[in-house]
């Protein structure tokens, strides 16, 4: 098997497909009027025609008439808007054209429930839903808030992603190649082994009294023992909360105190680099600190990471910590499956928010697993010979959409790995895959050219944490590519642009990205905060589903997304609340106040940009920068470091105490002939103290 160079820059993920040319033919389906396209579709295939192939000599790969080039023909230049399929990847795709995909299309938007109920069938159900197939409200001035799929259907992902293949003749196809960070110890499990593995652990589960609903922790790095973890709870109907292992442990204490879990598992320690982290003692401060508020886990199951840390240097409590290589393994091979309705919870996943509070995105069953195992074959162009990498942390929705459920449900062979793969050739890579951030044309690019040889498609994707799968993503064999563009719909997906006011904007367009009319892999509720959901996501624009997201949408009729409009910062693909930096800002002894904001990052997408404010008689240092710096990467985690710190006298504030975030944004990113309006603040003589302080 050869691996992918993985890129140096740091999305959220990266998927890779490598594979041989195998033909697969593209599926049948009905062919139904619709009464109006996904705005701007038309247009897309207007420039199709206007552009068509079929009378220019392929030895140049450049079309005349427009700036483009032809898949693995020609390098993509500045100069070039467009990039097309060839003919042989577009016979060989699952969705072979811009007109097969509109005739998809408009089946899921004119008929959801018929288009949906087809797919959904191809998975197991031990009962099926009832009707309607899908209910949903989206106003919440009609009611409360809800989306349901498949109520009444009865099913198990586990026994999807598993069992189902094991039944099919697929035991003995690998499931999962394992790549750590020390090379040489590579492992893979087969679909039966894997199987096994979770059942082990189940069982486990079961004795310690783990039933359908509870919530279990998993607090582990990118070995395979994550998605096996996850596989377990998803086998016995538990919730599993995965909490990317570079939280500090009052990130993790937060989400242990609002999750309850009856289990939390972890490791000793992992290997970041030449770095060890001891995991378990991140565990133990965080069990600690939820021990205060009242919630107690009696039970750590903790694996031991061999290379990254030996048992006798583990720091241990007795009657709380269990090895797992030590009861595991002891359990039957073999576990009843716990079967659940489509509307029951599958896993809680903590994504940050605006306030210092975490969100619980709450991810029910059926329809989760009907629309990641959708997205993953169509948005990636999945066929069974493909090996297929991805680069995400399970710690992320990424991670669990796109390494473990959609790729397994699909019957997979997927890679995981510890750390960086940088020696491998790039020959057999077939689609390449983004998520996280938009990215900006020149690194499309890059991506394409170097990466990719020129000859791999890009699904530059875009969804989020709620939606639970691509939403705007290029189908790799369908349509003309625009580098930085996510293109058009997912099926079933129904973006609108909306100004402030709430009404649609057609054609040629920027404005607030919504989502009209619910979609199976929607996210359900906040944990334990119905009412936060309905406030955060749906009274922005009655009506529609606001993913706090702006959008332009060109002339075209493709759509490119221009990153948060609220007050979260998006990282390398993780979403991080500003206030969440700023309290642990605050929380040191020196800082007086804080204000973070989001700047433009060349390789993460958005990196962080604080303003700080020191107690009164402290002066500034390189010593105290580097001290705040490390504040933040203790109580929230390396990745939510201020990129910058800029020293503030004072903050720019109106007369009632609010901080003028616009200001700051347009100084963080030198846009100083932009400032605006200054004349409502207090003291306006702030905002050039500010500027003069901007680059010590």
């Amino acid at each position: 098997m050869e691996a992918a160079t993985a890129l140096s820059a740091a999305h959220d993920a990266l998927a890779f497909q490598l594979s041989p040319a195998v033909a697969r033919p593209s599926a049948s389906y009905s062919r139904i009027c619709c009464r109006r396209l996904p705005v701007g579709i038309g247009k897309a295939n207007q420039i199709l025609k206007n552009a068509s192939r079929s009378t220019q000599p392929s030895s140049t790969g450049k079309i005349t008439g427009v700036n483009a080039v032809v898949l693995g023909e020609a390098l993509a230049s500045e100069d070039d808007e467009l990039v097309f399929p060839n003919d042989d990847f577009s016979r060989q795709a699952l969705v072979p054209s811009l007109e097969k995909y509109l005739e998809m299309y408009k089946w899921s938007v004119e008929d959801p429930a018929g288009f949906w109920s087809g797919i959904a069938s191809q998975f197991y159900w031990k009962q099926k839903w009832g009707q309607p197939v899908f209910s949903e409200n989206f106003d919440f001035r009609k009611g409360n808030i809800k989306i349901e799929w498949f109520r009444g259907g009865i099913t198990n992902i586990c026994y999807n992603c598993l069992d189902r293949n094991v039944e099919s003749g697929n035991g003995d196809k690998i499931a999962i190649y394992w790549e750590p960070n020390d090379p040489g110890s590579q492992d893979s499990l087969t679909y039966s082994q894997l199987l096994q593995s979770v059942c082990q652990l189940a069982n486990y589960l079961k004795d310690k009294g783990v039933k359908k609903g509870d919530a279990v922790v998993i607090y582990l790095p990118m070995i395979m023992e994550l998605p096996i973890a996850m596989l377990a709870c998803a086998r016995i109907g538990a919730l599993h909360s995965v909490v990317f292992a570079g939280f500090s442990a009052e990130s993790l204490a937060q989400r242990i105190v609002d999750s309850k879990p009856k289990i939390v598992i972890t490791c000793n320690a992992v290997n970041r680099g030449s770095k060890v982290i001891t995991l378990i003692d991140i565990v133990d401060a965080a069990l600690i600190e939820s021990a205060k508020t009242g919630i107690s886990v009696d039970l750590c199951l903790t694996y031991e990471n061999k290379s990254a840390m030996k048992r006798e240097s583990t720091k241990w409590q007795e009657g709380r910590d269990v090895w797992w290589q030590d009861v595991v393994p002891k359990y039957p091979t073999t576990c009843e499956v716990e079967w659940v309705d489509a509307e029951d919870p599958l896993f809680l996943l903590y994504t940050s928010g605006s306030t210092g509070k975490p969100k619980g995105v709450l991810h029910t069953t059926g329809g989760y697993m009907v629309y990641t195992a959708t997205t993953f074959k169509y948005a990636f162009d999945y066929k069974p010979s493909d090996i297929y990498w991805c680069t995400a942390d399970c710690g992320w929705i990424t991670g669990h959409s796109y390494v473990t459920y959609g790729p397994l449900l699909n019957g997979a062979t997927v890679v995981i790995f510890e750390g960086y793969v940088t020696r491998y050739p790039r020959k057999s890579l077939r689609v390449l895959a983004s998520a996280g951030e938009p990215i900006n044309p020149s690194t499309w690019r890059w991506l394409f050219n170097v990466v990719g040889d020129s000859r791999c498609p890009i699904s530059d994707t875009w969804w989020q944490t709620e939606t639970g799968g691509c939403m705007i993503t290029p189908l790799p064999g369908a349509w003309p590519q625009k580098p930085g563009s996510a293109t058009f719909p997912f099926f079933g997906i129904q973006p609108v642009i909306v100004n402030e006011k709430g009404a649609e904007i057609e054609g040629e367009c920027s404005g607030y990205l919504c989502v009209k009319s619910s979609w199976p892999g929607a996210f359900r509720t906040l944990y334990g905060d119905h009412e936060r959901y309905e406030t955060t996501y749906f009274k922005p624009f009655p009506g529609y589903y606001f993913s706090g997201d702006g959008c332009r949408r060109d002339k075209d009729g493709y759509y490119w997304l221009t990153g948060r409009v609220d007050d979260v910062i998006n990282v390398s693909g993780r979403r991080i609340g500003t206030e969440e930096v700023e309290s642990a800002l605050v929380s040191h002894p020196q800082c007086a106040e804080a204000a973070v904001v989001g700047i433009e990052h060349e390789v993460k997408g958005q990196g962080v940009y604080a303003f700080v404010t020191l107690v009164e008689g402290v002066s500034y240092s390189e010593e105290l920068r580097k001290s705040l710096i490390l504040t933040v990467r203790n109580k929230i985690g390396a990745f939510a470091a201020p990129d910058k710190i800029h020293w503030a006298p004072d903050l720019p504030k109106t007369r009632s105490g609010k901080i003028m975030r616009r200001i700051l944004r347009k100084i963080a990113s030198r846009q100083l002939h932009e400032l605006g309006d200054t004349s409502t603040l207090a003291d306006p003589n702030v905002v050039e103290q500010l500027i003069a302080l901007a680059d010590r």
